[in-house]
Order: structure tokens, then sequence, then C-alpha cells
């Protein structure tokens, strides 16, 4: 866009106290028409571009609402709530006779360059709809209780609310992150879109801060505060810093603090970094790269085969977020056993030779197995983490893997995915992927398959259930029912919902 010349501003004479000092840019052909664009359900820059727009065709579009007012423009409004809208505005006084037009007269205006006639189809229409046919929702207060497939109805409404989760967890305030997150859940398992408030009356989780972005939006197209997060100087930084491997939050805030904002100025700051953040600093972009089901599949296909080559017979299967049906993840992982108890032991550290050995790790960490029922089983809080053998790692995948073919039991079948440029477009031949390798005995792998398919708080809600309504304590490793004073011994997902009293939810419908 070519820049306008500046232009010697002289006093306006049109006596309106609310046009915009921008109305400068051109005469006002139309004395007689005062316009005002109402930001409910447009959203403010849609506005602001509108209102500049008006004002070099020569008309007069005020800023603030007055009586001066004789055409007032909105989008996706109905005439009801325009007309609540300027009740609120002269508060008690007559409103005003000013036309209550939709957005398509003011384009139309546009288009011809002065005000077209107003027909009906400018006119806005009063909101038909009875109570009777609004969609009233209802929902579990656990989100272990809900179906919640990848078909979500509210996109803009959840996305709001994880970005506000997002800055409260990098503000330490994990409390308020997970009211953000449970309203969020809620919204996810609605079967048709939020369109009204009235909708939300007697939905679990969406407390006072939850609805007041919620309305915000289905009003102004926005929430002022989620905007203003998105733009915090603080909020950004956080988030490409502790997009680095091996960051987490409090390192990123005490960088932050010290002036850091960027990868560069981390690099140029001279900060000692341990392994895990060298490694992540330098496959940053990688890293921050969607992982493809393609690709998860590829590397199954190498892990599976380093695996079953220092142990034959050990199975091998693909969690988080990809079994539950996502096509894209942020690593890929992978849960490990063996039918024959114990014979598991020691396994990680003999794959990860392997694959060291083959060229496809860039970084690794092992952890072993830390776990004794007898000590951490009831004991332990409710928590996420577990005590299995493990491998954090940075996996090197070639183009090469990517595009070969998957051995199958009955034969030899092509990966699919999509070619991404090789050395001769300049592009290294291979990319930087995280995979977690988890090795749990198979008397605690229906736990770990449950506990490890997630989504998060699909996990922390069974947990909570377990704790709350069961008196039990569940974590990756097994169920303890605190008033029998045992275990409850499972097989399968199914087993351990039924312990629960829970219907069984299939992974495809756990993405809270």
């Amino acid at each position: 866009m070519v820049p306008l010349k500046r232009r010697k501003l002289v006093p306006s004479h049109t006596g309106s106290t609310g046009t915009n000092s921008s109305a400068a840019e051109a005469p006002n052909r139309f004395p007689q028409v005062v316009l005002f664009l109402l930001e409910r359900k447009m959203g403010a820059s849609r506005r602001a571009f509108l209102s500049q727009l008006g004002r070099k065709k020569g008309f007069q579009v005020d800023e603030a609402f007055s009586e001066s007012v004789t055409h007032v423009i909105s989008e996706n409004n109905c005439g009801d709530e325009v007309r609540a809208w300027l009740d609120s505005q002269v508060r008690g006084r007559d409103p005003t006779p000013a036309h209550l037009l939709d957005i398509s007269w003011y384009t139309d205006s546009m288009g011809a360059g002065h005000p077209v006639e107003i027909l009906d189809r400018h006119k806005l229409q009063e909101q038909q709809i009875s109570e009777a046919e609004v969609v009233m929702f209802s929902a579990p207060s656990y989100a272990c209780q809900r179906r919640t497939s990848l078909n979500n109805h509210n996109t803009v409404l959840t996305e709001a609310l994880s970005l506000l989760a997002d800055n409260a967890e990098l503000s330490g305030d994990e409390g308020r992150g997970v009211a953000f997150r449970r309203a969020a859940a809620v919204l996810k398992a609605l079967p048709k879109p939020v369109t009204d408030m009235t909708q939300l009356r007697g939905l679990p989780c969406l407390g006072e801060h939850s609805l007041r972005v919620i309305k915000d939006i289905l009003e102004d197209g926005a929430s002022s505060e989620v905007e203003s997060t998105k733009r915090s100087e603080r909020y950004k930084a956080l988030k490409v810093l502790t997009g680095i491997f091996g960051v987490g939050v409090k390192t990123a805030d005490r960088w932050f603090r010290e002036g850091i904002r960027d990868l560069q100025q981390l690099q140029d700051s001279g900060q000692t970094l341990n392994q895990a953040q060298q490694a992540g600093l330098e496959h940053y972009d990688d890293l921050n790269q969607p992982v493809t089901r393609a690709e998860a599949d590829a590397v199954g296909e190498i892990v599976e085969k380093a695996v079953v080559s220092v142990l034959p017979g050990a199975q091998m299967t693909l969690i988080g977020g990809f079994r539950r049906g996502k096509l894209t993840g942020h690593d890929v992982d992978f849960l490990i056993t063996h039918p024959e108890e114990g014979r598991e032991e020691g396994l990680v550290p003999k794959v990860v030779s392997r694959l060291e050995s083959e060229g496809f790790l860039l970084y690794q960490k092992t952890t072993r197995n830390s776990y004794l029922e007898s000590q951490d089983g009831p004991a332990r809080p409710s928590s996420n983490m577990d005590r299995f053998e493990r491998c954090f790692s940075i996996f090197k995948l070639s183009e090469e893997e990517k595009r070969g073919l998957k051995q199958t039991g009955n034969g030899v079948s092509r990966i699919h995915s999509h070619r991404v440029p090789g050395p001769e477009a300049g592009h290294k031949p291979w990319r930087a992927v995280r995979v977690d390798l988890v090795v749990c005995p198979i008397s605690q792998f229906a736990f770990a398959l449950l506990g490890w398919t997630g989504s998060k708080l699909f996990e922390r809600e069974l947990r909570r259930w377990a704790g709350h309504e069961k008196a039990m304590s569940l974590s990756s490793h097994a169920l303890y029912d605190t008033k029998q004073r045992r275990y409850l011994r499972a097989t399968s997902e199914e087993e351990i919902f039924a312990h629960l009293g829970l219907e069984f939810i299939p992974p495809s419908e756990r993405n809270t």
C-alpha cells in the first residue's frame, strides 16, 4: 500500500463532536449523512478499515455515537440487538431516529461513491427465533465423562481460552490455567456452535472470567484481553523461549527478566545451557514444526526394527495425540512392552545403543524404572508423572526414510508423505523430530496406555474423578482403592473405566 502524502490539516466545520480528525483526508461530500459503524461483532480492526474507506470516499464517519448520527451500520446483528445497544447509549432518552442498516448498504454506497437508496434488504431484520428454537446445551462436570472428538464446533472460542490458559501457565498460575482449559474443554464437547450466551446456562466449568471472554467474542468478534495478550512482549518472548526443548517456564522467565527476548539474544547472552537445551536451540526450527502422521509412522518403523532386534517378541504402540486420531503432533511417543513380565527390563539402553550406532539420534537421555508398587502406588499423589524406563530423544529422520517402504506382516506398503525439498533446493536432507520411548511391564500396560494417550486434561480429570468420586488413586502404573486397601488389576482400558464406574470413551473421543 502506498502511504498517503502528508497534508496540512484544517479545522473541521461540520460541528460534529464525534467526527474523527482523519475525516480531513477528503471533503465531506454528503453533509446530510452522518455514519456510525457499530463495532459489536464487526471487530475493531475491520471497523477502523471500513471507517477510513468511508472518509476517503467523502462520507462523514463518526468514531463515537451521538444524536447527530443519521445511519447506524452493523454487521451480523439483528435489529433487536442494535436497538438494545442504542438504548444503553441514550440511557432513558428517546432513541435516535437514525436508520439501522446492514453492512450491505455501506458497501453498496462505497461502490457507488454516494449514499444509495435504502432498500428492504439493507434494513436490519428482527430476530425471528423463538425460545423453543434456541439450542440449549448440557454437559457432565468431568471431562472424562464427555465424548470429545476432533470436530470442534467452537474453535474461535476454545483457541481464545487456550491462549489465556497458556499465558496463565507462563505466569506460574497453574490453577487459573486449568480453569481456562476446563472451560475450553466444555465448549469442545458441544455438538453445535455457540451463538448466544443463553445457551451456556447451567454448563459446568464456565467461570465468570471465561464467560466474559466468550461474551466479548460473540458480541464484538474478538476479546480485547486475548488480543492484548497476543501483543504482550512477555507472552511472545516466553512462547519462543519455552519452545526450546529442555527449557521450562522458570528458566524462560529468568531469561526474560535478564532482558532476553528471542533466540539470537539468548545465543549472544553467553547463558550456560545444558545438553538438552543446546540440542533444542540447535534444532529449534525443526522441533517447532508439526510432525505428520506419515513421519510418525516412518520413525515407528525404524524404532520397532531396533526394539525387535534386541528383544524378539516385544510389542510397540504409537501413543499420544496420534492414537487419538490427530494428523499432526509436537512429538512422537511409543509405548513398549513384552508379553513376558520382566523381559522388558533394561531394554531402553540397548535400543538407544542400536539407534545411535545407526546414526538416528541427535540427542538422548534415558531414565531407569524406579517404580515400586508397595512404596509408590497408593502413597503417590495424583500426577501426570510416572516412573517408567524412558528415553527422551531428538531423532534424525532423513528424507530417504520418510519415503521408504513400510514392512508389514503381509507384504510391503508405501508410506505416503509430502516430499520436502532435498539438498538440490538448498535444504538439508533430514529433519529433527522429538521422540519419546516408554517401556513398561505387561502388568501395567493398560494403565500406561491410558495415561500416555491423553489428552493432558482428560488424564487430569480421570485422576480427579478417581480421587473425588471413587476414593481411588489412579496413575499410569496402577489403580488403588483406598477404601478396600487393595490394587484393582486391569488388562485393558475398558476394565479401568469399569473399575472407575465410567462409560468407556475411546481414544478418538478424548480430545479435550
